[in-house]
């Protein structure tokens, strides 16, 4: 059996992160499949790992945008037949030709009324309503939808899009960098404005992660006596960072207690878990929060967003609060400052949950659902 991966339209970010991982950890012939063809552009070739049943193939004419769609959706057909027995497309949009095909949902944010109208009359609106139009009919022509939580499966349903091939929930792995030993978790008494208590945040800076109602948060903490910082840790979309600064220039604007790193490397990512003393994650729209699962491995005290899978994913693992109140936000916040046994018994409920995020058992899962697709 033979199965083809186009990832032409990943680029950058999970996406190309995830089939990095994927391929690592992969052994097909478990699954019947002898061979697999990876299409994509260099840049994203040159980050997948060597394999004796692995073929990287380069189209040309990949860096121009409208001809990346016309190959995709024209000439990955043509090149596909007699090549592969199936197509698989992580990037959730496929409107070729070519059968049987399995797609990822992946992305909620297109599908997310209320998330799309924040974005107003922008260019970032149009590409999530076009994103939303492309997808709707790659889910409904799809042999096989891999959803990455059960949340996303339902959610996804509740928009009345229709699934007309077979489902499977296949979560991403984690990378074992980002654990950590359990670390004693001190009273808050230990804590000083010249030892402060180093809250983490990472996240993209977009709309619907709320990072200045984090910053309102922490300053509320601030203004309550607590010795405490704020990392935000992540890359910008530039009207959602206007936003942000807006409110740093309100709470902090001297630059005393928040912290914004836009242009850390994923491979950096590990130490600012390790160095942080807890993790607030305030996303309304998630599909599989990478980096709250990071911070569970890393064992930190987290105060989470109540929305979307992460109840799924955290359990009793974290606090929860409502994502759109900083007030609700900051008392979950110190609630967790001022138990120490509460954090230790967290952390390590979050650290174990963490353990069952495994690559080679996403890789086994995702390779035996695209032979189970192919053979039916």
């Amino acid at each position: 059996m033979r199965v083809g991966i186009d990832a032409t339209n990943l680029r950058v970010g999970g996406g190309v992160t995830h089939l990095v991982h994927l391929l690592q950890a992969a052994d097909p012939a478990v699954s019947g499949i002898d061979r697999v063809v990876v299409w994509g552009s260099r840049k994203t070739l040159d980050a997948l790992p060597s394999a004796p049943w692995l073929a990287l193939e380069e189209p040309s004419g990949l860096e121009v945008g409208w001809r990346r769609a016309w190959w995709q959706q024209r000439e990955l057909a043509r090149v596909a037949r007699g090549t592969i027995d199936l197509l698989f497309v992580p990037g959730g949009t496929y409107l070729g030709s070519f059968r049987p095909f399995v797609t990822m949902f992946r992305n909620m944010l297109p599908f997310d009324a209320g998330e799309r109208r924040r974005y107003g009359l922008s260019k970032m609106r149009l590409k999530l309503e076009l994103l939303r139009a492309a997808q709707r009919m790659t889910f409904g022509r799809a042999d096989g939808v891999i959803f990455l939580s059960e949340s996303a499966r339902r959610f996804l349903g509740s928009t009345g899009i229709k699934v007309r091939g077979r489902q499977a929930i296949v979560p991403h792995g984690l990378d074992r960098q980002f654990f950590a030993p359990p670390r004693p978790q001190e009273v808050l008494e230990r804590y000083s404005h010249d030892r402060p208590y180093r809250w983490l945040y990472v996240s993209a800076i977009h709309h619907y992660k709320r990072p200045w109602n984090v910053a309102d948060a922490a300053a509320m903490l601030r203004d309550a006596g607590l010795p405490v910082t704020l990392d935000i840790v992540g890359p910008p979309y530039s009207a959602a960072m206007r936003r942000l600064q807006k409110t740093l220039d309100r709470v902090d604007p001297n630059a005393t207690f928040i912290r914004l790193a836009p242009g850390v490397p994923h491979r950096d990512l590990p130490g600012w878990y390790h160095r942080a003393d807890a993790f607030v994650f305030a996303s309304t729209c998630e599909n599989m929060p990478n980096s709250l699962l990071e911070a569970m491995a890393a064992a930190l005290p987290i105060a989470s967003s109540d929305r979307g899978p992460m109840p799924e994913i955290l359990k009793d693992g974290g606090l929860y609060f409502d994502p759109e109140s900083p007030a609700a936000m900051a008392a979950v916040m110190r609630r967790l400052m001022e138990d120490p046994p509460l954090r230790t018994l967290m952390a390590g409920i979050a650290q174990k949950a963490a353990g069952g995020y495994d690559w080679q058992r996403c890789a086994r899962q995702t390779f035996d659902f695209l032979a189970e697709v192919a053979r039916a």
